[in-house]
């Protein structure tokens, strides 16, 4: 892994600062939600224990006869809406329409509650509606069958009333009203039928005192005028259940016990709206607002998502059934707490029931938004966040930044410290060596290390001509000892040993001579006269010469028709040719090719070269002696040799070099190739 992604996985540990700052908000902000549910808890008991004396305006308390399904709502109206067979002006919403199977489709419903009228709206999908007549307006057995929604009212143990509404045609209808005293119609009543695609709106304007205390809804939808077709009821009961509506008395004593800031609903046993009063967003602090999708997502990422299920708005059918509301339904205190995923926002909740007479009447629940808690809380923590993006963006760019700095100073020193092994002087000044830091003591470790490198190859390369210089006096000595030891008396044993000490001395007599080679060499390309001289005419002569020295080895030569002038010494060239082709015959055997071949390379170059080729079908290069075949005293030959010290190629690179040119070796298909670049004149 590189150096930047390592210190980028560290930059990641400065989110544990803002990860231990969020874990302290949200526990200080749980402890302070915790003592306002006590707080709570304690005025829902009280306002519970005030309204336990109002038993009576509790309609469910004694209604087990009737099926809590069965009951219709009334929901308070701020403002009575226009009788024209439209919702939009009821300013409930959508939600409050409660649903009824039908023939063609659901049918839907609401009741509302202003003044003394009681509104309903009932939505009707009909594929194919069948208007009334003058006999059939009016419900009689036997009379022509029609759309009619009835409006059925009773007062157990009484019979049952209702309104019928038949249209002949959409617009205003005067509905027929069914008494003990049979049918008539209700001018007090006002109602509009409205044509709709795929079916009809009613809406109707009932004064109170025409309806029971019990309610509830039939909607026929007739095939034909002989058929009834489906009846659609809002009750199972024999009986329509009672009308549920709110009680003024309860409201009036819920708006005087609600504080600023705090909601109060009360329920029946069923968990029916019968108050309510007081509002949580009355004195509310304004909340700070996410604007990115990005912030909004890492901030609800670390606040609480609430313990109940949704915003604790009142249920708009009218019935509230979150558990909280049901556990105070069956007698047991419960708490909970909401937020709005749009604003943030959040409500604490406590619901306890209402006992009167040891009976369960109903339930208080009590709502107040924490905006004191919360608006501190939401502060601190969008300003943490901001901080800690700022902070982390800043860290992981300086981490970058750094790590890019300083994986370029070790990359300099790297690459300077491979440039300073190539050619023959070692360079021993790097990069960052005057730095402090531990690049600074690396790279002065490498300029000593490479210094005393430097000082020992100096040391190999003047070695040889040391030793041929010191040993030749010595070896002077001993060679003439030995000669005048011939001229004595000896036996054969001593003349033996005489011999053999000779052909040592005559071996270390071509050993000296080719350690000073090189040495001649670096003082005769220093010292030698250069010239232009046609490199063709001196290889080809070169080789008629060496297949008269080699006759059982095959040399081809061959050249382009391009000039090939050359700078330099002829002499010394065809040294480092003698190089080349004695190092080709050693490593071939008898019969074989050798060719030498000559042409001007001009591939990636300002000036042309002419280019040098042996080529011998020897074994192939090892590729691990590929950067240290031209070096001094380095040897491939197998085995034993008494006259090979590795230097030939030695020489022939020095040879090259002084010429301004290059030598390589490469592996071939036929063997192994030897290639001098030497530039044109």
């Amino acid at each position: 892994m590189s150096l930047k992604r390592q210190l980028l996985l560290v930059s990641l540990l400065v989110l544990i600062l803002p990860w231990a700052g969020c874990q302290f908000i949200r526990e200080t902000e749980s402890a302070l939600r915790e003592g306002q549910q006590q707080m709570l808890a304690g005025t829902a008991r009280a306002v519970a224990e005030s309204l336990a004396q109002y038993g009576d305006e509790f309609p469910s308390a004694n209604n087990s006869d009737f099926m809590i399904g069965d009951q219709i709502y009334g929901h308070p109206l701020a403002t009575a809406p226009e009788i024209d067979g439209y919702f939009d002006d009821w300013l409930l919403g959508e939600a409050s329409l409660r649903e009824l199977p039908g023939a063609d489709g659901v049918i839907r419903y609401v009741v509302g509650v202003h003044d003394a009228h009681v509104y309903l709206y009932v939505r009707v999908v009909d594929r194919s509606p069948v208007y009334a007549d003058a006999q059939s307006l009016v419900p009689n057995p036997g009379a022509p069958q029609a759309d009619r929604v009835r409006l059925i009212s009773a007062d157990p143990p009484y019979l049952e009333e209702f309104l019928s509404f038949a249209a002949e045609a959409p617009g205003t209808i005067v509905p027929v009203r069914k008494t003990d005293f049979g049918f008539a119609p209700e001018p007090a009543v006002r109602a509009y039928w409205q044509d709709v695609p795929r079916g009809y709106q009613l809406e109707a304007r009932i004064p109170a005192r025409l309806l029971g205390a019990h309610l509830g809804l039939e909607v026929q939808n007739a095939t034909s005028r002989e058929a009834a077709g489906v009846r659609s009821r809002s009750f199972a009961s024999r009986s329509p259940g009672r009308f549920v509506t709110a009680s003024p008395a309860l409201a009036q004593v819920a708006a005087g016990l609600a504080q600023p800031g705090m909601r109060l609903i009360v329920t029946d046993a069923a968990g029916w709206r019968i108050a309510t009063a007081g509002d949580v967003s009355a004195g509310a602090a304004p909340q700070p607002t996410v604007v990115s999708t990005w912030l909004r997502l890492a901030y609800n990422a670390f606040v609480d998502a609430g313990t109940g299920a949704g915003f604790a708005e009142p249920d708009p059918g009218g019935r509230e059934q979150r558990n909280y509301i049901a556990a105070a339904l069956n007698g047991r205190q419960e708490s909970a707490w909401f937020r709005s995923p749009e604003t943030g926002r959040a409500v604490v909740a406590v619901a306890a029931p209402v006992t009167a007479e040891g009976v369960i009447v109903g339930a208080v629940v009590v709502q107040r938004g924490t905006e004191a808690i919360l608006s501190l809380r939401n502060e601190t923590l969008a300003r943490l966040l901001n901080v800690t993006l700022i902070t982390m963006l800043a860290v992981v760019v300086a981490l970058l930044g750094y790590a890019t700095l300083l994986s370029r100073r070790i990359r300099h020193l790297s690459v300077a410290a491979e440039k300073a092994l190539e050619g023959d002087d070692l360079h021993t000044a790097l990069p960052s060596a005057l730095a402090g830091d531990e690049i600074g003591d690396l790279s002065r470790s490498f300029s000593y290390v490479l210094g005393q490198l430097g000082d020992y190859n100096d040391y190999l390369r003047t070695l040889a001509s040391k030793l041929s210089h010191e040993l030749r006096t010595p070896l002077a000595i001993v060679t003439s000892s030995l000669e005048n030891l011939e001229h004595e008396q000896l036996d054969e044993t001593a003349l033996g040993y005489t011999e053999r000490a000779k052909h040592g001395a005559d071996r270390l007599r071509k050993i000296l001579s080719a350690m000073g080679e090189a040495s001649r060499v670096e003082e005769i390309m220093k010292h030698a006269e250069p010239e232009v001289f046609d490199l063709r005419d001196v290889v080809a002569a070169t080789v008629e010469a060496y297949r008269d020295a080699w006759p059982q080895r095959r040399f081809a030569f061959s050249a382009t028709d391009d000039a090939f002038a050359v700078t330099g010494s002829p002499e010394l060239v065809i040294q480092l040719l003698d190089k080349l082709v004695d190092n080709a015959v050693s490593f071939s055997a008898d019969g074989d090719e050798i060719g030498i071949a000559l042409s001007v390379d001009t591939q990636s170059r300002v000036l042309p070269h002419c280019r040098l080729d042996v080529t011998n079908p020897g074994p192939p290069l090892p590729q691990r002696m590929r950067g240290q075949m031209f070096d001094s005293m380095v040897s491939m030959r197998a085995g034993k040799d008494d006259k090979h010290l590795g230097l030939g190629l030695y020489v022939a690179r020095l040879i090259a070099d002084g010429h301004g040119g290059r030598i390589e070796a490469d592996n071939v298909e036929a063997g192994v190739r030897f290639s001098v670049f030497l530039p044109t004149a």
